[in-house]
C-alpha cells in the first residue's frame, strides 16, 4: 500500500491511497486541470482512480468533486449529510454510506469514522490492504476516544496541524473565525495533534505527514516541534504537507 498527497491546505486538499487493486483519490478540491496536472507528476491518469471519498462538503475539498466524476464517470462515496449540501452536484454514480461503515474496494478496506467538524456529516477514513493500516485525520476540531481507538496501531499517518494558538489569537483573522478554528468543531491546533499521538499506540507508526497547515497561522517548525515532542523523534522525521506541492508516493 502506497500513499501520496496532491495537495493541502485551505486552497485545496487531495490524497491518493492505492493498493494492488485500487487506487482511490479523497477529496479533490482543486480544479479538473489541475487535478490531472497534478495526478501527472504521480504518473497517474483519470483513469486509474477506483473512486473518490469525500471526507465533507467544504470548498477546498470538494471544488472539483462533481465536475472530475461526471468527466470521468468515477464513483464517488460520501455520506448523506455531504451529498445533501447539495454542492457536489449531479453524480454519476453516488455510493451513499454511513460515517462508521466498512467499505470494501477489491483488495482495499476502507474504515470511516466520524470526527467533529463544522460539516453535516464529516468524517475520516483508515486504510487497509490486510497487512498495513494507514490513517487520515484533516479538518477535526478535537479528538475524541474513539478517534484515538480508530488511530491506533496504524503504520502510517497523515494528521492534521492546522495552527499554532498564539499565531492565530495575534492574527488579523475576525474573532468569529478564530472562535471557529479553535473552537471544538474546527481545526487541529499543533498540540491538539501532539496530544492525539501522546494518547494513542504509536508502536507500529513508521510514518507521519503533517498536513493542512494555515499559511498565515502556523509555521513548519512550529508543527514538527510539536509532534516531535509527543512522539521522542527527530523534527526531520516528520514531512509536511504543501499547497502548491504534490508529495511523491510513500509507501506504507
Amino acid at each position: 500500500m502506497q500513499f501520496a498527497i496532491l495537495g493541502s491546505g485551505s486552497r485545496g486538499n487531495a490524497s491518493l491511497i492505492e493498493t494492488a487493486g485500487a487506487c482511490v483519490m479523497v477529496d479533490c478540491g482543486f480544479s479538473m486541470k489541475e487535478t490531472v496536472s497534478r495526478l501527472a507528476k504521480l504518473q497517474r491518469e483519470p483513469s486509474d482512480i477506483t473512486a473518490i471519498l469525500v471526507t465533507h462538503e467544504h470548498t477546498d475539498h470538494i471544488r472539483g468533486v462533481g465536475a472530475f466524476a461526471r468527466k470521468h464517470s468515477i464513483p464517488v462515496y460520501a455520506t448523506r449529510g455531504t451529498a445533501r449540501s447539495n454542492l457536489l452536484g449531479e453524480l454519476p454514480d453516488w455510493q451513499a454510506f454511513n460515517p462508521e461503515q466498512a467499505i470494501v474496494l477489491n483488495d482495499m478496506h476502507i474504515q470511516a469514522f466520524p470526527v467533529p467538524h463544522d460539516a453535516r456529516e464529516p468524517c475520516q477514513f483508515v486504510f487497509s490492504d490486510g497487512d498495513r493500516r494507514f490513517a487520515q485525520l484533516t479538518d477535526v476540531g478535537s479528538s475524541t476516544s474513539h478517534i484515538e481507538q480508530v488511530l491506533s496501531g496504524c503504520h502510517a499517518m497523515i494528521l492534521e496541524c492546522n495552527h499554532d494558538p498564539t499565531m492565530l489569537a495575534e492574527s488579523s483573522y475576525p474573532e468569529s473565525l478564530k472562535r471557529r478554528i479553535s473552537g471544538m468543531y474546527g481545526h487541529l491546533s499543533n498540540g491538539q495533534a501532539a496530544d492525539i499521538l501522546a494518547a494513542i499506540d504509536t508502536d507500529k507508526l513508521q510514518q507521519v505527514v503533517l498536513a493542512h497547515l494555515s499559511e498565515q497561522n502556523n509555521q513548519p517548525a512550529l508543527a514538527k516541534h510539536a509532534v516531535s515532542t509527543a512522539l521522542g523523534c527527530d523534527p526531520e522525521w516528520l514531512e509536511v504537507a504543501e499547497q502548491d506541492a504534490t508529495r511523491d508516493w510513500r509507501t506504507v
